[in-house]
């Protein structure tokens, strides 16, 4: 097969892969996107699509990617039935040992996105749950994730990208087939790359026919195994959720649905008696930080590794493809 030089292969067709290629794109490079499945049988179609820094590190750079993102999506939910982008008001609260909502604290890292999202305030005690001590007010973009997937794929054809549709079995392969390679494997880079750093964080959740909830709400605790999140979508309500670390399982507990249901109807009590429409099961690729740097294969290709986003991907997307424009732009020059 014959190099091409000036061209990019982006490895990866979820968000993070089509976001990357579609910023390459549009800055006038040509590409192409390999991934072994569509977007809508990757992790990302899973997601519950809530622009908020999650289980992401590192804090400081995941900060600023977040905002960018939130600034590009927000721009995007002024489009919503083309983009899968809404913006939606919600309430963001921690929980503490017992399971009730506890401080959202000010010192957990997140200090800049606070500051930087319109119109974020700390919660009243009357929009908190029962128990609950404080929390965060926003008004924040939600996204459907099948339908925004679907958006980028339109927009990466629309920008030239081509996506073909096979497995990519090294690095080394793919940086023979272009100068420079875009690693957004996700979960997969750990036999790619190969990195064992990456693993699994199983999040299930719940779709049930919406009883008229239109806000989201969040409550969790770093780290912890249980989450509680009912997030709005225009085809019916996402409850969460689980982040159990290293669980390789795509299939649902009946027991783990049943809890979740219960500790979202605590707050919106009409979801213990919705429909039940859906079960699901993502695996979330995690890391201890997310990996986004260039280094040369062994053929002498640029790599830039864009992978370990864990489950902030469709929060942080669009600022990485930022980096990664600017790291292959680097390269150019050098």
């Amino acid at each position: 097969m014959t190099i091409d030089e000036s061209g990019v292969l982006v490895v990866g067709g979820g968000v993070i892969g089509l976001t990357s290629a579609i910023a390459l794109a549009e800055s006038g490079r040509r590409v192409r996107l390999i991934s072994r499945d569509a977007a809508g049988g990757t992790t990302s179609a899973v997601a519950g699509g809530l622009c908020w820094p999650y289980r992401v590190q590192p804090y400081a750079r995941a900060v600023r990617w977040s905002v960018r993102s939130y600034e590009v999506l927000a721009a995007l939910a002024e489009r919503p039935a083309e983009t899968g982008a809404r913006m939606v008001t919600g309430t963001m609260t921690a929980e503490v040992a017992d399971g009730t909502a506890g401080p959202a604290a000010a010192d957990d890292g997140l200090t800049a996105w606070y500051e930087a999202v319109p119109e974020l305030r700390r919660a009243r005690p009357d929009e908190l749950p029962e128990g609950g001590a404080s929390g965060w007010r926003a008004r924040t973009p939600l996204v459907d994730m099948p339908a925004h997937l679907r958006y980028l794929e339109r927009r990466f054809a629309a920008a030239g990208g081509v996506v073909e549709r096979r497995p990519v079995t090294s690095l080394a392969e793919a940086g023979r087939e272009a100068g420079t390679v875009v690693n957004c494997s996700g979960l997969g880079a750990r036999d790619l790359v190969p990195d064992p750093g990456v693993y699994p964080v199983q999040g299930q959740l719940v779709i049930v026919e919406n009883p008229g909830v239109e806000e989201w709400f969040v409550s969790a605790a770093p780290g912890a195994a249980e989450t509680t999140y009912v997030l709005p979508q225009p085809y019916g309500v996402v409850l969460g959720g689980t982040a159990c670390e290293h669980a390789w399982s795509r299939e649902p507990n009946p027991a783990v649905a049943v809890a979740i249901v219960a500790r979202c109807a605590r707050r919106f009590p009409a979801l213990a008696r919705a429909r039940v429409l859906a079960h699901r099961v993502g695996l979330r690729p995690a890391r201890s930080e997310v990996r986004l740097a260039a280094e040369r294969l062994p053929g002498g290709a640029l790599c830039v590794h864009n992978y370990g986003h864990g489950g902030a991907g469709v929060t942080v997307a669009w600022g990485c493809a930022d980096d990664v424009v600017r790291l292959i732009a680097e390269a150019d020059a050098a």
